[in-house]
């Protein structure tokens, strides 16, 4: 697996998962730019880092407008909730979901694509969600949100294969990271998706050897 050389921009860098891809994607050898709502100054793990509110599309390409050569983007940002029901009138873990995850995604999407157009070859690595492969009680914002995205995989695989961009998600169980632990802390963590496992999936696709998989919605669930 050879990212020698190439640019990956990561969303939500300063994130668990955000970090461990961008930590090894450079063990590859990507030239890594993180971008987060938070600013944080520079990151461990990237190369170059900024701060940029990934809702607001006028930022989002402004930021991107300054980065040049775009080989590969993963979209990272986004956020889980769950405890409210689908029919709750006062709950805004709707809205929320979809702008953390599915607006941010589709912000840097708008801003990435025409860059990755102008290479031999491009890639888009998506986070889905495998428990969101179907509807679960008191989760239906995020696993409509979650949704949206694997399908906004596929579509954007469809209209883009024929520039030789892959674009592809990953569907994660339970990622390993300390929020998650403490949310379910007498949970088994020994079966959850490491964010490092995870993020060695993320730049498989990412690289020349995926060059033939396009729209591939792609399980990874540990051992759970």
């Amino acid at each position: 697996m050879i990212l020698n050389k190439r640019r990956v921009v990561i969303t939500g860098a300063a994130g668990s998962l955000g970090q461990a891809a961008a930590a090894k994607a450079r063990e590859y050898g990507a030239h890594v730019t993180g971008l987060d709502i938070a600013d944080t100054g520079q990151l461990d793990n990237v190369d170059a880092y900024y701060s940029v509110d990934l809702l607001d599309p006028a930022a989002t390409r402004e930021c991107f407008a300054k980065l040049g050569r775009v080989d590969a983007l993963f979209n990272i940002a986004g956020g889980f909730a769950m405890g409210d029901t689908a029919f709750d009138p006062d709950s805004d873990q709707w809205q929320r979901m979809f702008q953390i995850n599915v607006d941010t995604l589709r912000n840097a999407t708008m801003a990435a694509v025409p860059l990755l157009q102008k290479n031999d070859r491009g890639a888009i690595v998506n986070i889905g969600a495998l428990g969101a492969l179907q509807g679960q009680g008191s989760m239906s914002a995020y696993c409509c949100a979650k949704g949206s995205v694997m399908k906004l995989t596929e579509s954007l695989s469809d209209e883009l294969r024929a520039d030789n961009i892959n674009v592809n998600a990953v569907l994660p169980s339970i990622i390993d990271t300390e929020a998650n632990r403490q949310g379910m802390p007498d949970a088994d963590f020994s079966t959850w998706v490491t964010p490092s496992g995870l993020a060695e999936v993320m730049c498989f696709l990412a690289s020349p050897q995926a060059g033939e998989i396009h729209g591939a919605l792609i399980p990874v669930r540990g051992r759970a």
